[in-house]
């Protein structure tokens, strides 16, 4: 089957401006370079033919099945904060942005669920429930980012050892398919076995199967208490041992982030924070929520005891609410820090966790065998890592096709080891061709047998994580 699409006319851009209001509907040039790229790495914008902006989901489905019948390429849009080209319009067509969607519905408090559209932030929706004595626990570093593209690339953060990520929170959805049918998903409920689970399904499906226009999400209580441990090590690969070690205590820390001094040094200069214990090159940063200072106390001592004996040279309590949001704000700070620095590329394979000390020694083996600096770090808890040559002072062209050079030999790793492509940033059309090169060909197959039954046209965001049909 090979996939032929339309093109949008004035003819059709005044049929589509009539089917749901001229105010929504945009296609002055300016506007629409506003859409042409997300936050990838190495930009590569490409403008829309026209932007939408819906303010419900009827509008949606209007939207859904004129490009259908017209075989328009659909691309849908939250915040824009990607890093893969996820929501880049890549053939042009349809950008439909669900900015105008932001409303927070309800917050449930005998359920202690919230209802939200697909264009509230994630820092609104932490406001919103906070005020109604709840609490929203996955914690990302761009609170900009929108509840819809967080659901779309099952977004992880900072916390997802404890808490998990956006998948385990979502109870059900508002959906339009590429034909413009409106599903409704899920509940107010924590169980169901009735059916096929379409809600888990569409997360982390980014934007391919169906656009999401609406969430019901799990709250929680807030955690009772705060506290984190900063521990530095004499090398890497002793703070990530010491991380199974921990765990096997019975200890279940929110997050466990792994760094190496390179990084701070970074940070430290554009934030003009200081950071402790300038003299160690690794470092652990553990962070634990408990109830009360005696659990505290019992698991900080478990922790200090595993720490040093995997090597740690002391363990740091921040002695302030303030050095703690420090800490916590310089580890979220990392990648927008290195985009500052002009180092903006970045791989985020997950491998198991056990794992985790191979990869790293095996990513420095890479940078020594390119000659290409590589910064390290990540989510040492759940075997998320993240990596990014360092590639200044050549060409763009040159570095392009160095870079690909060296992913493929991250992924390639990666896969070796068990692991997989993406842990939480997706893979949108930036890392499909290692996608592509790393996954079971049979399951690529089920994927896109699955993407032909929910969208016989290939209209809905084509070109991500799947190839179109030729």
């Amino acid at each position: 089957m090979t996939i032929k699409y339309g093109q949008l006319t004035a003819e059709s851009i005044t049929t589509l401006k009539k089917t749901i209001g001229e105010n929504n509907v945009f296609t002055a040039k300016e506007e629409r370079e506003k859409y042409a790229r997300d936050e990838m790495a190495v930009p590569k914008p490409h403008l829309p033919d026209v932007v939408v902006k819906p303010t419900d989901t009827e509008s949606v489905a209007k939207v859904m099945r004129f490009a259908n019948e017209h075989r328009i390429p659909v691309t849908p849009r939250g915040g824009g904060t990607g890093l893969v080209g996820g929501a880049v319009p890549i053939l042009g067509g349809i950008l439909l942005s669900l900015e105008r969607m932001n409303k927070i519905i309800e917050i449930d408090t005998h359920n202690f669920v919230a209802v939200v559209e697909a264009g509230v932030t994630l820092s609104d929706l932490y406001e919103a429930a906070e005020e109604r004595g709840l609490h929203y626990p996955v914690s990302l570093g761009e609170k900009s980012a929108t509840i819809g593209g967080n659901i779309a690339t099952n977004a992880g953060g900072i916390r997802a050892v404890k808490h998990g990520v956006t998948r385990h929170f979502v109870l059900g959805v508002t959906a339009v398919l590429p034909t413009g049918e409106i599903i409704e998903t899920g509940g107010k409920f924590v169980k169901c076995t009735t059916g096929y689970d379409l809600t888990q399904l569409l997360v982390g499906s980014e934007g391919t199967l169906a656009v999401i226009t609406k969430a019901i999400l799990k709250l929680t209580t807030p955690p009772g208490k705060t506290e984190v441990l900063f521990i530095p090590f004499q090398k890497i690969e002793d703070a990530i041992d010491a991380v199974p070690d921990i765990l096997k205590y019975g200890i279940l820390p929110a997050g466990i982030e792994f760094m190496e001094r390179d990084i701070i040094d970074l940070v430290e200069k554009v934030t003009d924070k200081e950071i402790p214990f300038p003299e160690y090159p690794a470092f652990l940063l553990i962070i634990l929520e408990t109830d009360n200072e005696e659990a505290f106390q019992r698991d900080a001592g478990i922790i200090q005891e595993v720490a040093i004996k995997h090597g740690a040279v002391d363990i740091f309590l921040p002695p302030s609410e303030r050095a703690k949001r420090d800490l916590i704000e310089t580890r979220e700070k990392f990648y927008h820090t290195l985009t500052h620095s002009g180092m903006t590329d970045i791989a985020d394979a997950v491998v198991p966790r056990s794992r985790i000390p191979e990869f790293v020694k095996a990513a420095k083996e890479i940078a020594i065998k390119h000659n290409t600096p590589i910064v390290v770090y990540g989510h040492a808890g759940d075997g998320n890592v993240h990596l990014h040559p360092l590639g200044q002072g050549i060409s763009k062209e040159d570095w392009e096709a160095k870079l690909h050079t060296i992913y493929k030999d991250i992924y390639q790793v990666a896969s070796a080891l068990g692991g997989i492509v993406s842990g939480e940033h997706g893979i949108g059309f930036d890392k499909k061709v290692y996608f592509d090169a790393t996954m079971d060909k049979d399951l690529v197959q089920t994927m896109a047998k699955i993407k032909k039954a929910l969208d016989p046209n290939h209209i809905l965001n084509p070109g991500k994580i799947l190839d179109i049909p030729r």
